[in-house]
């Protein structure tokens, strides 16, 4: 018979472990016929031992969206979940506003590079990063317990995936982070322009480099905020710094301040492969959108709002490059704003918008990485003490970054760099792989098809944009090096 404390034990089980995954404890073993079923006791087998210890539970029952406290204290548990409320128009507005970045700022120079023939590409990986975002929103359909990119990847194709998920997750996030400190420190000198600033003990560093150590420094209280909550501020003031920076060139061209008159080559071959890199960038904002599906009331809506958003932010690149490949021509900056007259008090407006956008990246971008870092410190820890340990490893991190953003002070080679390393891998490689391994029994040949079509091409772009950012990066490096 079932003694009533076995009874006991096996109703707080379930309640802790209905809706949640919890991580195995290195000390439990359990044997089972499938995966799936070894998977399912070494969690319950986690949770178990955690009631049975009197302690508070070890397993991950907290997730993004639904904050669960999970504590087990003589058998008292409290949970407090919060409903997704997300509406279609908000959704629409966060994916756009996650969308839109680095790369309003370089698509007017990437389409007088590759001449005016190069939108189709432009246009058509949006077409491509749209139908991605739609396959994520399916592979979460298809397994309501993903909660975010890696969590798919595993679903895919176990512990590989997540592994591979969650390395292509932080280069891109270290990368990115990269590429907006060397925009702040082009952009920061012309702001200041003039300004003579030289300090005893670092007399090899010029007034520019200053400058935007100073300005990283003052950005380094944020990454010590622990609640995001606290710093969800900042997501909205980057929003309005990028709808500066397109209005201030719009205004500039619609006024009459330059006149748009300048020819566009019909293409540029060779120099497509380098420009691929700065399109896709355009597009990178897949890592958080199975974060959006989940905060949407109606999720069945989601490819109705990546269809919207894409095609809006499209739009929006498009017109943004061809107004200021059309004002500055070959003359065109990699940064649309290092190119606008400096005396017009629109064209200051649009460089402290893109000096202070990168300012509120820092916190953001690695929010994730400091999440997971907390997770992965022992339960034993003070609050206070993870908080410390938290703040100074980002602290490290964004020096880190600010040092390699000095030393490799070449925005556009950076930036296409990511892209073609990185960001089509998250926006089209991974996505396709992941469905087609998920729905492999399900899906039809045409789809299939389309799939394994869109990851041959996105290796290709990715392989050929990644030769071509590397030697312009390496050829800048040593021209520099040769005239010091």
């Amino acid at each position: 018979m079932t003694s009533p404390h076995s009874k006991i034990r096996e109703s707080i089980q379930k309640l802790l472990c209905s809706k949640t995954d919890c991580l195995s404890h290195r000390n439990h073993q359990v044997a089972s016929e499938s995966v799936h079923g070894q998977n399912l006791a070494a969690k319950r087998m986690s949770c178990v031992a955690c009631i049975e210890e009197n302690k508070v539970c070890k397993c991950d029952h907290s997730i993004e969206h639904q904050d669960f406290k999970c504590e087990v204290n003589g058998g008292a548990v409290d949970e407090h979940p919060t409903m997704p409320d997300c509406s279609f128009a908000h959704a629409v507005i966060n994916m756009s506003g996650m969308l839109i970045g680095l790369g309003q700022l370089s698509t007017p120079y990437a389409l007088e590079q590759g001449g005016w023939t190069s939108s189709f590409l432009l246009m058509g990986l949006g077409v491509m990063s749209t139908y991605s975002s739609h396959l994520l929103g399916k592979c979460l359909d298809k397994n309501p317990k993903s909660r975010s990119y890696t969590d798919i990847g595993q679903h895919a194709f176990g512990s590989k995936g997540r592994a591979i998920a969650a390395a292509f997750v932080y280069l891109e996030i270290f990368m990115t982070l990269v590429s907006y400190t060397i925009s702040l420190h082009d952009n920061i000198i012309t702001v200041f322009s003039g300004a003579q600033l030289r300090l005893p003990w670092a007399n090899y560093l010029s007034a520019s480099q200053l400058l935007t150590m100073i300005a990283v420094l003052l950005a380094l209280p944020s990454l010590w905020l622990r609640d995001l909550s606290s710093i969800s501020f900042l997501s909205t003031g980057g929003i309005l710094m990028s709808l500066v920076i397109f209005t201030s060139v719009a205004c500039t061209a619609i006024f009459g301040f330059v006149k748009a008159n300048r020819s566009i080559p019909l293409l540029q071959l060779h120099k497509i492969p380098s420009i691929s890199g700065l399109y896709i960038f355009s597009y990178a904002g897949h890592l958080v959108f199975p974060n959006l599906h989940k905060s949407m009331k109606d999720p069945s809506k989601f490819t109705k709002v990546s269809i919207v958003s894409f095609g809006s932010v499209t739009t929006l690149y498009t017109v943004l490059a061809f107004m200021g490949a059309k004002m500055f021509g070959p003359e065109v900056s990699s940064q649309i704003t290092l190119s606008m007259p400096r005396h017009l008090i629109i064209t200051k407006i649009a460089l402290w918008a893109t000096v202070l956008t990168p300012m509120t990246k820092y916190a953001l971008e690695l929010a994730p990485f400091a999440i997971q870092l907390e997770r992965n410190l022992p339960l034993t820890m003070t609050p206070r003490t993870k908080m410390i340990i938290r703040g100074t490893v980002g602290s490290l991190l964004v020096l880190l970054v600010l040092a390699l953003a000095l030393c490799v002070p070449y925005f556009e080679h950076v930036l296409s760099l990511t892209g073609s390393l990185v960001s089509i891998s998250i926006c089209v490689i991974l996505p396709c792989a992941f469905y087609t391994k998920i729905s492999w029994a399900q899906i039809s040949k045409p789809v299939l098809f389309l799939n394994v079509a869109l990851i041959a091409f996105g290796s290709f772009l990715g392989v050929i944009g990644t030769i071509s950012s590397s030697s312009l990066l390496l050829r800048s490096l040593k021209t520099a090096h040769s005239s010091a």
